[in-house]
């Protein structure tokens, strides 16, 4: 092959400066080389500023011909190559040369690509984590097919063999900065979807949750599956529980099905819409229902037993229910979990 090469660039100029290109990049991939090596390279091959693009992560490297980060703004770019992985475009690769291109940029950024794939495939995207909401959208919903799923977890930075947990997120706070102090140790990736966040990480820490974040956190494994547990899971949350996993719902998971216009003709929960006019009733029947206690209630809410106690048979006779008897305690716990799926 050596001897062909040699014999090639013998006939024609064009032809030994594109093996010389070729070897370049040879050279380059076998030194496993990231993506800043790539483009400081390319720039002083190419004795102009080179650039490449990842669409995922969003993350743009322009370098100068001396090797520096481009600080001046882009040029319109003279030549440019998309960056293809498994017959997908995952980014583009360019020059910006003054003047008419050299005959070798064509075959210069050819080469840059495939490298950048390479790149990109051994080692993922940038330990970011944020990403692009486009590309985690493709992970979690259900319409994909599991390659396009495949290939959009894979550039999201998730291993093959790693099952993936989604996490469905309302908060004032940076989802990148929740998704770092749930997954501390293993990738995270975060980004909004409409009015609400959605982080994708391989191990999820509910305790890690900071104050104020409303978190749904669905089950490992297929993400458009983890995603709509994620979804249903964040609507179970409140003031007191404001995060939820889906597999500690069990049955209560069924409500999330029930027709919202079933849900407010009911009796017990029209009358859960009725006590919720006094917030302080609201706070009363739901420390109730959680510890089915009324010392351990009054406890919770800092009261009397004996206040808690008359609030308690008040609020009975709101909805028309006896709650010091089990039956009543669970309509009216089941009550206040379907009232709260409408108030989502």
């Amino acid at each position: 092959m050596e001897a062909l090469a040699v014999r090639l660039s013998g006939l024609d100029p064009y032809v030994d400066g594109a093996i010389r290109v070729i070897a370049f990049y040879d050279t380059l991939m076998r030194r496993r080389v990231d993506l800043p090596a790539l483009a400081r390279a390319s720039a002083g091959l190419a004795e102009c500023v080179a650039g490449i693009r990842l669409h995922g992560t969003g993350r743009v490297i322009r370098v100068t011909p001396d090797g520096r980060q481009a600080s001046t703004p882009p040029s319109p770019a003279s030549t440019t190559v998309p960056i293809t992985l498994d017959e997908e475009e995952i980014g583009t690769v360019w020059l910006e040369r003054p003047g008419p291109p050299n005959p070798l940029d064509e075959v210069l950024l050819d080469r840059l690509a495939i490298a950048a794939a390479a790149v990109a495939e051994r080692y993922g995207p940038a330990r970011t984590t944020m990403a692009d909401p486009a590309l985690v959208e493709l992970a979690i919903s259900a319409d994909n097919d599991e390659a396009a799923r495949a290939r959009a977890l894979r550039l999201l930075g998730f291993a093959p063999d790693l099952p993936v947990r989604v996490v469905a997120v309302r908060s004032q706070l940076p989802l990148d900065r929740i998704g770092a102090l749930v997954c501390p140790a293993g990738p995270v990736k975060a980004a909004p979807l409409a009015d609400v966040g959605v982080i994708l990480a391989t191990a999820v820490d509910p305790a890690r949750f900071p104050a104020g974040v409303r978190a749904g956190i669905g089950a490992a494994g297929n993400p458009d599956r983890s995603w709509r547990q994620a979804r249903t899971a964040l609507r179970f949350t409140g003031p007191r529980e404001p995060v939820v996993r889906y597999a500690d719902l069990g049955a209560l998971a069924l409500l999330a099905e029930i027709p919202q216009d079933a849900s407010r003709d009911n009796a017990d929960v029209a009358g859960i819409a009725r006590v919720a006019d006094s917030p302080e009733d609201l706070e009363t029947l739901d420390a109730y229902c959680v510890t089915g206690s009324l010392r351990r209630a009054a406890d919770l809410l800092h009261l009397h037993h004996s206040s808690v106690a008359r609030r308690i048979e008040q609020i009975g006779k709101t909805l028309d229910i006896e709650l010091t008897q089990p039956t009543g305690l669970m309509r009216a716990g089941l009550a206040l979990a379907a009232w709260r799926l409408l108030d989502h």
